[in-house]
């Protein structure tokens, strides 16, 4: 998720722990710690894009590095902190550690809970940025912190945040399978044979969800709302994976398309080769629309290495992107 919405989990765990110890600082830390399984961003500074795409979300988000960095972070801060009980900083950081990769693991690109072991957990009910699931957790965490620590009304607000939220990301769970339903009979009813589906919701929002399906040949990307009138119109992407040639049995070309779980397409423009990665779509509604989201360009070095650059997203597409993204909310 959003760097927003992990750091108002964080805080609202810090207070479940140790608000009542410490008021307000227990917000403060948890936010920190909400934040920290995130800087793993920092690696795309120093390695490759192939790389930096596996160690995301991967050592900082896993059970692993919340068992052995809580009681670290605990360590350092009873150093300096009034309150010296490292048992108690100890939980703090362990379940802001936690519940950020549990959250990040609702989303598309999911995480390695379960690292070393290559198991990334993605169920596709919440998009990364959610306005329904951050602003009411953000509206009573701001009610918390404004209350005194010994107060009730404090734990019930930050209570309310906790359990409103938790049930929205229980309720989108039976989205995903009313929309998975929706697009699996409109695909029958479309004579469309297919070996696989996957479901996600759209940009911002719970009511229009997009599927990717894979056939023989070719993917298709179809969305469908909630407010629809008419059928759905599937767009038809061809995987074009013989365009890697003898590329295709290099070892970082197979890590890039094990990065993809095997959704990517291949085009080739002006005799230079592109990776498009389709779980994330495309930043368009229209019917066969080509920007998307995670384009890679595949160059080759004079030692024959490939090597993947990411094509820069143009601003114009994103707005334009916002507009279709309300229009088709609205029903087709």
């Amino acid at each position: 998720m959003d760097s927003l919405t992990q750091i108002v989990l964080g805080a609202a765990i810090g207070e479940a722990v140790l608000g009542r110890k410490i008021g307000n600082k227990a917000m403060l830390y948890g936010a920190i710690g909400g934040t920290i399984p995130d800087l793993d961003i920092i690696s795309s500074f120093f390695t490759d894009t192939v790389t930096a795409l596996e160690i995301h979300r991967g050592f900082t988000h896993s059970i692993l590095f919340c068992v052995v960095f809580a009681p670290i972070f605990a360590f350092i801060v009873a150093k300096f902190e009034t309150y010296k009980n490292k048992k108690d900083w100890s939980l703090l950081f362990f379940w802001t550690f936690i519940t950020h990769p549990i959250l990040d693991a609702q989303t598309t690109w999911g995480t390695q809970l379960f690292w070393p072991l290559d198991i990334r957990l993605a169920f596709k009910n919440v998009f990364v940025i959610d306005p329904l699931y951050t602003l009411p957790f953000l509206f009573f965490l701001i009610l918390a912190m404004r209350q005194k620590k010994e107060s009730k009304k404090r734990r019930f607000y930050n209570n309310c945040g906790l359990i409103i939220s938790s049930c929205y990301l229980l309720f989108t769970l039976i989205l995903k399978g009313i929309s998975y339903q929706t697009f699996t009979k409109e695909l029958a009813s479309q004579n469309i044979q297919y070996q696989e589906i996957t479901t996600k919701p759209s940009p911002l929002n719970t009511v229009l969800w997009t599927a990717n399906v894979k056939t023989d040949t070719s993917f298709l990307i179809g969305h469908s709302s909630f407010l629809d009138k008419n059928a759905i119109q599937f767009s038809s992407y061809p995987k074009n994976h013989h365009l890697l040639g003898e590329l295709a049995n290099h070892p970082k070309v197979k890590r890039m398309i094990a990065i993809s779980k095997g959704w990517y397409t291949i085009n080739k423009k002006e005799n230079i080769l592109y990776f498009n990665d389709l779980r994330f779509g495309t930043l368009g509604m229209e019917l066969n629309a080509t920007n998307f989201v995670f384009k890679y360009k595949i160059e080759v070095d004079k030692n024959g290495i490939p090597f993947f650059i990411e094509e820069p997203k143009d601003k114009t597409d994103g707005k334009k992107m916002l507009s279709e993204l309300w229009l088709r909310i609205k029903g087709n």
